[in-house]
């Protein structure tokens, strides 16, 4: 049976300036900057610790930079990351809010990739 989520692709358009926003801006390790086929390049991302990985990935038509939404990443604590984050000049839609399934906030990528912040 299904045990996680192994890999989500972020459809980008610059691998290179995807990788400096989620490796410098939000903190993630590099996993994986690799060529793996005729001018392609597998660069895997993701929050230390963490199962799941990101591709930021350039080589699908049928998803278009910026088309991800709704890619939901947590925290312990939503308004000092949300202030770090800022600083280092993360757009954020808002504030922190609460709502209804907790304290959350949306951010975007450089493509425009759309990521809700929640507290867990």
């Amino acid at each position: 049976m299904i045990e996680h989520v192994q890999v989500v692709s972020v459809p980008v358009s610059d691998q290179e300036r995807a990788k400096a926003f989620y490796v410098d801006a939000l903190g993630f390790e590099l996993r994986l900057d690799n060529p793996w086929a005729p001018d392609m390049r597998w660069v895997e991302v993701a929050p230390r610790g963490a199962v799941t990985s990101l591709t930021l990935v350039t080589w699908f038509p049928s998803m278009p930079p910026g088309s991800l939404k709704g890619l939901v990443v947590a925290t312990d604590d939503i308004y000092a990351t949300y202030e770090v984050l800022c600083a280092k000049g993360v757009y954020f839609e808002t504030p922190p809010t609460e709502q209804v399934g907790g304290i959350m906030t949306v951010f975007h990528d450089p493509d425009g990739n759309g990521l809700v912040l929640v507290q867990k």
